[in-house]
């Protein structure tokens, strides 16, 4: 227990501190490429332009035209009104905690369907050595018979099981009725 609080202290330590670090603050301009305005031809291409300035300069003066300047020189007036910038600020401690509780979430479903899957045959070996078939399975009095442990806990596995057992054979007289018979249930 102890050693767990530590792991939780040092977590959080961790994630004060990394917190300035992993901001994550980008300009993303999406444009033509260069040989649209040069050519001029109708280019159904763009380019991806990403660089890291502040939010005043994200625009094509800031990104585009320090990398494709010379490229298109004399034609910026043509080139520019044809980008989209925009500007990103985003928490990637943020975005690694979802991930994490992501994880966890399906690690527990997991080990849990393990357990399930671990209790199937105990409780189908335990119903199959107390339960006999009953004729009539609205007759709720064959539940209570000898064949019943003592005990909550035994109660309430045998009513499962009857369950688990009256759901099955309805699923194979379903079975044998459509495919057999052609007829449907009501």
């Amino acid at each position: 227990m102890y050693a767990k609080n530590i792991l939780v202290v040092c977590f959080l330590i961790y994630l004060g501190s990394a917190s300035g670090s992993y901001d994550d603050k980008r300009c993303k301009c999406v444009c033509p490429r260069p040989a649209a305005v040069l050519n001029n031809t109708v280019d159904s291409d763009r380019t991806l332009y990403i660089g890291n300035v502040p939010p005043n300069k994200c625009n094509c003066d800031g990104i585009i035209l320090p990398k494709v300047g010379e490229l298109i020189k004399g034609r910026e007036q043509e080139f520019c009104p044809r980008c989209e910038c925009i500007y990103e600020n985003r928490n990637t401690t943020i975005i690694q905690v979802v991930v994490i509780i992501v994880v966890w979430v399906i690690m527990l479903l997991v080990a849990y369907m393990g357990f399930l899957i671990c209790l199937d045959p105990l409780i189908n070996k335990r119903a199959k050595a107390s339960y006999q078939e009953h004729t009539n399975e609205d007759d709720e009095s064959a539940i209570s018979g000898p064949s019943q442990q003592s005990g909550p806990r035994g109660n309430v596995l045998n009513r499962v099981t009857h369950q688990q057992d009256k759901w099955k054979r309805q699923v194979r007289e379903q079975r044998r009725n459509i495919y057999d018979r052609h007829t449907m249930l009501n």
